[in-house]
């Protein structure tokens, strides 16, 4: 699992007003126990940006932490 910090890179895109997707996840590996607890604020919800067959780019509700998840088997969040 590659980090990957989202510090204010969407406060200077225009963004349409569309209903938001959200999800909720659970971390199951240590490395995404750390990510939940010390950047996500341990706040379940995500909101999906973008998905493919397979995976989600997902961000966390304060922002501040965004990744590619697989929608099963994923090694790090399973969707809950």
């Amino acid at each position: 699992m590659t980090p990957f910090y989202c510090y204010n890179t969407y406060k200077s895109i225009k963004q349409m007003k569309t209903k938001k997707h959200l999800i909720n996840i659970n971390p199951k590996s240590l490395k995404a126990k750390n990510r939940f607890a010390n950047v996500m604020d341990r706040l379940h919800g995500m909101e999906v940006e973008q998905e493919t067959d397979t995976q989600l780019f997902v961000v966390s509700i304060n922002r501040k932490y965004c990744f590619w998840m697989n929608k099963e088997n994923d090694p790090h969040w399973e969707i809950i």
